[in-house]
């Protein structure tokens, strides 16, 4: 249960009249009181007036922001604050619609719970890691504080561990587990190292060789290498070549092409195999690199 704030938007004062309630919204006031919030609620419950209803909803709407900005830091970086904002707004008209009075609480204390609620269960659904974890995770927050309040600097891991009651090794498991389980999205924005923002995604090195500038200029020079071999071979060597590994025909395809016999063709794809690889031999190193 949250205590009484003066959170709200200007909203009207219900005066003490036997004048509709529609005709209660001419006269701002600075907020509404647990009195007139129970009034207008009564008065919608009455008529069902959605735009009732909506004026509740409005007159509360910063308890929500109240709520999330409180939990802020208690959620990982890959948790959107407008996430639980919805979250709050929906747990906010819940509690509007299935407040009952005669139970004691005000309206402002029974949305507080709920929203509060609504906001720790989303907070646990989006966290796939164990509570176990969570609260490792805020014990050794607590005990770096409490040394770094103590001696003036964060503490090394030896010194961490022994305020804490356990061996080092302990202490780096337990860290190990805390960082597997703040999965981020790569699109979240970090700071680089020149003090720029970036996608978390710009700064994980890729372990696909070929966007690697210096495989790629390996590359390069072999296929420029190659090219001038395949060059300097004998048409009828380029001709079977080019109809084996390009068009994909068979041998006694490209034999009935040539006018020659399968054997035949078998011996020119041969012959020029044994010259590729005179003429490629002194690059032997440079091909098995980008093989």
């Amino acid at each position: 249960m949250g205590p009484t704030l003066s959170l709200s938007p200007p909203v009207t004062q219900p005066q003490r009249t036997n004048e509709p309630m529609q005709q209660v919204t001419s006269k701002p006031h600075r907020r509404l009181s647990s009195e007139d919030a129970l009034a207008l609620w009564k008065e919608y419950r009455r008529t069902e007036d959605r735009a009732l209803r909506d004026r509740l909803v409005l007159t509360f709407a910063p308890l929500v922001k109240y709520i999330v900005y409180k939990k802020v830091r208690e959620m990982p970086a890959r948790c959107e604050v407008e996430d639980f904002i919805s979250c709050g707004l929906e747990a906010l008209i819940q509690s509007i619609d299935r407040y009952d009075p005669v139970k004691g609480a005000t309206l402002e204390q029974y949305a507080w719970t709920r929203i509060h609620g609504a906001v720790l269960d989303e907070l646990r659904r989006q966290d796939w890691a164990p509570r176990s974890v969570r609260r490792w995770e805020r014990d050794m927050e607590k005990a770096a504080d409490e040394f770094t309040t103590l001696h003036g600097r964060r503490p090394k891991t030896e010194e961490l561990a022994a305020a804490m009651g356990v061996t080092a090794a302990e202490l780096r498991r337990k860290r190990d587990e805390v960082t597997q389980s703040d999965v981020t999205s790569l699109n979240t924005t970090v700071m680089s190292d020149d003090e720029t923002t970036i996608e978390r995604l710009d700064t994980i090195a890729s372990k696909d060789e070929r966007l690697d500038p210096i495989h790629m200029a390996a590359t390069d020079e072999a296929k420029t290498k190659f090219r001038a071999a395949f060059a300097r071979l004998p048409r009828r060597e380029r001709e079977v070549a080019v109809l084996l590994y390009v068009k994909n025909m068979t041998l006694a395809e490209i034999g009935d092409i040539l006018g020659v016999s399968e054997s035949r063709v078998c011996q020119i794809h041969g012959a020029m195999k044994k010259t590729l690889r005179a003429a490629l031999d002194a690059d032997e190193a440079l091909f098995k690199a980008v093989a």
